[in-house]
């Protein structure tokens, strides 16, 4: 794991000696990715392909505000406690509530471009897993959303995570029950599961095939409500695995309750979608009739 890529030099003024993170880094490529892939998408679909950076700044906003928001309220006595260490740390951020606040952001966004949401929804179904999985890596660079302790061969020990991985942090900060086998054989620093490689991988994976599945037919909208059900049954899975504190309903945690809900809206709004689709319709997110491209060779003859 590599926390800190390099830090800035000590004579430039205010931000001389600050550290540049692995996660910071992997943050910022994962929504250029994401802009990058909406881009190409809305150029395909032939649509302003310039707009999806308008859109992303709106992702940016929401992502970010939402993400510390989230994992603000859900550890409400650490805030009362350190009200401005929590606030202002530069870790403690949460997926899903980046996801929820810059997903209303974006609806706003594009509804006041004039832009079809649909035909956005769908090339944002491509660019979100990707971006998810680039954003993984940094948590796993970082040593940050990590698993339960584990004796398999997948096992990885984060020493200088956020926080370590060992057995008394485990305990007091997860409440995971720490087998003492584990202990006898590792020492104090265990090695745990790399869900962050986990959901990565499974990300990439999603990705693929809803790149496969892209130029569907069906109403535009379906590809985001498949990315939905595909990215929640992903996350509640991988949750089993995590070393968290918010198990408060049962062996569930609030994000699978939220995942819960991604599958069950996402599945419902798919198969009505595709119940109501009997071929290639305006504004589906097939291939247009007149792309980008073409549009774009029109406008340079008009000026010549």
């Amino acid at each position: 794991m590599h926390p800190i890529l390099f830090r800035l030099p000590e004579w430039l003024p205010a931000i001389g000696g600050a550290p540049i993170t692995s996660f910071g880094v992997m943050m910022l490529l994962s929504f250029l990715t994401a802009g990058w892939v909406l881009r190409a998408e809305m150029d395909r679909m032939g649509e302003d392909a310039d707009r999806a950076w308008d859109i992303l700044f709106m992702a940016v906003v929401g992502g970010v505000v939402g993400a510390k928001v989230y994992y603000v309220l859900l550890n409400y006595s650490r805030l009362v406690a350190d009200p401005m260490g929590m606030i202002f740390s530069r870790g403690g951020m949460v997926w899903y509530g980046g996801f929820l606040l810059a997903t209303a952001l974006v609806v706003l966004k594009v509804r006041r471009l004039g832009l079809p949401l649909g035909k956005v929804a769908d090339g944002t179904a491509l660019a979100l897993p990707l971006a998810y999985a680039v954003g993984r890596i940094g948590c796993f660079l970082v040593g940050d959303d990590y698993g339960r302790p584990t004796d398999s061969w997948v096992g990885i020990a984060f020493p200088e995570g956020s926080p370590p991985t060992r057995a008394g942090v485990l305990e007091a900060q997860f409440g995971v029950a720490v087998d003492p086998a584990l202990i006898a054989k590792y020492g104090e620093v265990l090695p745990v599961h790399p869900t962050q490689l986990y959901e990565a991988g499974i990300s990439i994976l999603i990705f693929l095939i809803l790149f496969r599945l892209r130029t569907h037919s069906h109403k535009t909208g379906w590809l985001f409500t498949t990315w939905m059900a595909m990215a929640g049954a992903e996350r509640f899975l991988v949750e089993f695995f995590r070393a968290k504190d918010d198990r408060f309903f049962g062996v569930l945690t609030v994000a699978q309750l939220i995942s819960l809900a991604l599958i069950v809206v996402g599945v419902a709004w798919a198969a009505a979608m595709r119940k109501d689709a009997t071929g290639p319709k305006k504004g589906s997110s097939g291939p247009p009739k007149k792309g980008g491209a073409a549009r774009r060779k029109r406008r340079g003859a008009a000026r010549g």
